[in-house]
């Protein structure tokens, strides 16, 4: 089962950088054509998918760690949390990440890296103060099950990628208010009026198109990262506490990215409308507590 998961997740990276990769360059070929740059649009989008691909995939951790700003954690400082992420490390049969401290009163942990032997757990000073052991044991289980079963490395990949789409959309967007679409407008004739219409509703659609592919991988990983979390605690109640203090806490993790939401352990954003809450990353944090209760 573990192993069918992993070997899921690796496809599903693989399927996620393809798509990424064409909506890329779908963009480019749009911009090329609406502004008479030919060719010279996708060989630009080319260039920014492979870069992004590859920063995503060797550096993506990093950026996510800095735009948190996290910070690594000492032994000295924190002993019972380095100490842990090592435990349970070691009963997960997983190196041992690099662990960070997030300087921020919200309850909140996320986990990051490329596979296993790449990883960083990143937890938040209030969930060090205001969880007991056992909770937080429930909270470093969750994570090291995101890891142990490559979830990382896919929602990594997601973090970074979907911020991309949207910053180019962003920018093609923008490029219709500065340039007005292509410099040969006159001439385009109808082709020309469809070409910006499909350009216009490509530059709006990307970002959401990427966010619904964020929301449609992380709702099942949530409760199964829940389930390993609870069998490698061996104490599903720990967690399911811990689950009960992040949804009475109020504090919103201050330096969060909406890029990056379905990475944490629960929703950053104290969001309770329920047409936000249809579309969260996480599913309801009462029918999690309600699944580990049934363990």
């Amino acid at each position: 089962m573990i192993y069918e998961r992993i070997s899921s997740n690796k496809r599903s990276s693989i399927l996620l950088i393809a798509l990424f990769f064409a909506l890329i360059i779908s963009l480019g070929y749009l911009f090329g054509a609406l502004f008479a740059y030919g060719y010279i649009g996708i060989f630009i989008a080319f260039i920014i998918s492979i870069s992004m691909i590859l920063f995503s995939y060797y550096n993506g951790d990093k950026a996510v760690l800095s735009i948190n700003r996290a910070v690594p954690a000492s032994k000295k400082e924190y002993p019972y949390l380095i100490n842990t992420v090592e435990g349970l490390s070691i009963a997960a049969g997983i190196s041992n990440p690099k662990v960070y401290v997030i300087d921020d009163p919200a309850i909140n942990a996320f986990a990051t890296g490329r596979d296993p032997k790449h990883a960083s757990v990143a937890v938040t000073t209030g969930a060090l103060h205001k969880l007991d052991r056992e909770e937080l044991e429930g909270v470093i289980g969750h994570e090291l099950s995101h890891v142990k079963n490559y979830d990382i490395r896919f929602m990594t990949l997601v973090a970074i990628l979907v911020g991309v789409v949207a910053m180019l959309s962003n920018f093609m967007l923008r490029s219709f208010w500065w340039g007005g679409g292509s410099r040969d407008r006159e001439k385009g004739g109808e082709l020309q009026i469809i070409l910006i219409l499909v350009g216009i509703a490509m530059a709006i659609f990307a970002p959401l198109i990427a966010q619904f592919i964020k929301f449609a991988i992380s709702r099942r990983r949530e409760f199964l990262a829940d389930a390993d979390g609870a069998l490698l605690t061996r104490y599903p109640k720990g967690l399911a506490d811990a689950l009960r203090k992040i949804e009475k806490d109020q504090n919103e993790l201050k330096h969060a990215s909406p890029a990056m939401e379905h990475m944490y352990i629960s929703n950053p954003f104290k969001k309770k409308n329920w047409f936000v809450n249809m579309f969260s990353t996480h599913p309801p944090i009462e029918e999690r507590i309600k699944a580990l209760e049934a363990m």
